[in-house]
């Protein structure tokens, strides 16, 4: 016990709008239902948890985290609680500091718990088909400043994980958990496949669909990571569940879960570094870039890009570091930095045609093909637009050389190029050929979950606006009233639909 108030429970405890005689009462009916019918809690004790910052013996933390979750609608862990993965009455862990609240970076006994638990937790609101609501972004600065000397360490594989029933390390989050078990190459193999189906269903429909599925199957790694497999193994699974908590967060990130979808980046990156692969590392905190450009913070994104840049290490490939550089222009273009920009996507450029491809790429790059390349150049001229119009002639070109090499199953991104095309012929007063590429964008929208597209389409619907008087472009609102989902028609900070 500290005798100081445990901060961040409270605030939990706050939102939920629960009496501490409530929470008692809870926690006694969700321990029993749990299988600890022994649990017996009082009022006194939750205000000790409170007030004084006792931290409850196992299982409590983790009763406390599914009750919080149900009531919250978000994934809510035994962390953001202010308890330690194992919590001993008369001691603590600190609850973080508001620079670091998440106590970045992990060890590497505690990612594969974290992963567990918070798939676990996830997979409990997707049961409950709850929505993520009340929780916030952590900054850029938050997660680049504490894991900056941890991820420019040079990688070796990370000491095997904990034997399944260490009861020092032992992972007490209890949802889903997948029997630890060995497994060989072949099951490893099967993994590795699975991810290469979940990458082109999203790519082609959207991340709503597949979700669940994936974290699922995240979850079951987590599991298999907790046992001792020989390093060769260890190493492989560790990078599936790189690859599949990038997914998990990519996909979030579609359908909105915006906090949830940090959370798998970062335990991506974790997962990726303790498998000895910095470039893997630093594309999964490239994504966690890209989604705040999307919502509007690009300084935290260049914070999160300059992490992944530099902690990639030696060994990232021309073309991996080429998508790095684009993002951090679209970055440098959110904020008006035109010459910045334009220098940025300029070395993009350079690192792109000079990769001689004599080294395959990793799987984790293959959707990377010059249609992205071109995509993102147009997406960042598109933004600059806004800024400076006359970028918007150039955002047009590319965004057509991105359609003109874009393969079948890639909808989703053949969508943001018509957009990009679109916003791009309103910003230079071309509502014609604007409403021609916006329709080659609603007809295949229906066909995708993605909330992105229906974010990107409201950033257009705003530029509609000073063509109001035209029928077209009248008829052309209306049809995208239509396309967005009642619900999603006004977002803060964006324009009404």
């Amino acid at each position: 016990m500290t005798g100081e108030p445990n901060t961040r429970l409270s605030d939990l405890f706050g939102l939920a709008g629960w009496s501490k005689g409530e929470l008692a009462r809870m926690v006694n009916r969700k321990a029993a239902a749990m299988g600890h019918p022994q649990l017996a809690t009082d009022t006194s004790r939750v205000r000790r948890w409170i007030d004084m910052g006792e931290s409850p013996r196992d299982p409590v933390p983790k009763v406390l985290a599914a009750l919080f979750t149900e009531r919250l609608g978000r994934v809510v862990t035994i962390e953001d609680l202010g308890f330690g993965r194992r919590g001993r009455a008369g001691k603590r862990r600190e609850a973080g500091t508001q620079d670091n609240p998440e106590q970045l970076p992990w060890p590497p006994e505690r990612t594969a718990a974290v992963l567990t638990e918070f798939t676990g937790m996830d997979l409990m609101l997707n049961r409950r088909g709850l929505m993520s609501a009340g929780a916030v972004l952590a900054a850029g600065s938050a997660i680049a400043g504490p894991m900056y000397d941890w991820l420019h360490t040079d990688p070796a594989l990370a000491a095997p994980a904990p034997r399944a029933g260490d009861p020092v390390h032992a992972d007490p989050a209890g949802f889903d958990r997948y029997d630890a078990a060995p497994i060989g190459s072949e099951e490893i193999e099967a993994l590795e496949r699975s991810v290469e189906v979940f990458r082109a269903w999203d790519a082609s429909r959207g991340g709503g669909l597949q979700r669940k599925a994936v974290v699922g199957q995240l979850n079951e790694v987590g599991g298999m990571l907790a046992y001792h497999h020989p390093a060769h193994l260890q190493k492989r699974l560790w990078g599936v569940a790189a690859n599949l908590a990038v997914l998990a967060g990519w996909m979030s990130h579609d359908v909105g879960l915006e906090p949830t979808a940090q959370k798998y980046f970062v335990i991506a990156a974790h997962a990726a570094r303790e498998g000895g692969d910095r470039p893997r590392a630093g594309e999964a905190l490239s994504r966690a870039a890209r989604q705040m450009v999307h919502l509007g913070r690009p300084d935290d994104a260049l914070d999160l890009m300059k992490l992944a840049k530099s902690g990639s290490g030696d060994a990232v490939l021309p073309r991996t570091q080429a998508m790095l550089c684009t993002i951090e222009a679209w970055a440098q273009a959110s904020m008006g930095r035109g010459q910045a920009m334009r220098r940025t996507l300029g070395r993009a450029e350079e690192l792109f045609v000079s990769d001689k491809a004599d080294v395959p790429p990793p799987s984790w790059m293959q959707m990377f093909d010059e249609a992205d390349m071109h995509g993102m150049q147009a997406l960042a001229f598109r933004t600059l637009a806004e800024h400076d119009p006359s970028a918007a002639v150039i955002a047009q070109r590319h965004a057509k050389q991105a359609l003109e090499l874009r393969v079948n199953g890639r909808e989703r991104s053949k969508i943001f190029d018509y957009i990009s095309l679109a916003s791009a012929c309103f910003i230079a007063d071309d509502p014609e050929q604007a409403d021609r590429y916006a329709r080659l964008a609603l007809v295949t929208m229906g066909e995708t979950s993605s909330h992105r597209t229906w974010d990107r389409l409201r950033e257009m619907y705003r530029l509609t606006g000073q063509f109001s008087g035209y029928a077209k472009i009248e008829d052309l609102r209306e049809q995208i009233q239509l396309a967005v989902p009642p619900n999603q028609r006004k977002k803060p900070g964006s324009a009404a639909i």
